[in-house]
């Protein structure tokens, strides 16, 4: 949820904990599926910066360029090619 909503200091602090940044669960997949899919160009950088994986696979869109690409979000494209 805190990919999805664009909660920038939450997904720090979850990531410093420990947290898993290819977890996967939820409609999305993954927090970085989910950032991508609602449009949250800084959080897709930060997951990207943290070690995200973009090919990881889930979620209703299948991976996160495929979320940002069916979203129409040109920036986000960029970001995981």
């Amino acid at each position: 949820a805190a990919s999805r909503n664009g909660h920038t200091g939450i997904v720090q602090d979850l990531l410093s904990h420990g947290a898993d940044i290819n977890a996967q669960g939820g409609k999305c997949g993954n927090a970085l599926q989910a950032a991508a899919a609602h449009g949250k160009e800084h959080i897709v950088k930060l997951l990207l910066e943290k070690g995200a994986d973009p090919n990881v696979q889930g979620g209703d869109y299948g991976n996160a360029l495929l979320a940002a690409v069916a979203k129409g979000s040109k920036p986000i494209v960029k970001l995981l090619l």
